[in-house]
């Protein structure tokens, strides 16, 4: 008797299922324990420990903070780079550091660019 080709699968199916299974569970059992006594107190939104501000949710930010966020993401992706290169520091010899050093100077290039120009400055 051949085995069904889908008998590979079968351990996903049942994890998926479970998965299933216990997102449901949990809603029913948050509806049913959840608070049934609601008050104006237990109401009101509590936000890293202190009052919410008046006003509406729907501010516009700077866009230094954007820049910022758009940096940190180049040189979190350096760092991602980075950890298979110290992995592999051994076997790829000095071709690999000289590559490596390189890259890294690309990047303090950019950093002195950015810099220079002011994207870093939180008072313009």
């Amino acid at each position: 008797m051949n085995p069904s080709p889908f008998a590979p699968y079968l351990p996903l199916a049942v994890v998926l299922i479970l998965a299933t299974v216990m997102g449901a569970v949990v809603s029913s059992l948050s509806s049913l324990f959840g608070p049934s006594n609601p008050n104006p107190v237990k109401s009101v939104i509590f936000e890293a420990g202190s009052e919410p501000a008046p006003g509406t949710a729907r501010q516009r930010f700077a866009v230094k903070f954007y820049v910022v966020a758009l940096l940190f993401i180049v040189f979190d992706v350096e760092t991602v780079f980075l950890y298979p290169w110290a992995v592999n520091f051994k076997a790829l010899g000095w071709f690999g550091f000289t590559e490596m050093l390189v890259f890294a100077a690309t990047l303090v290039v950019g950093l002195v660019y950015i810099w220079k120009k002011g994207a870093l400055s939180w008072e313009t």
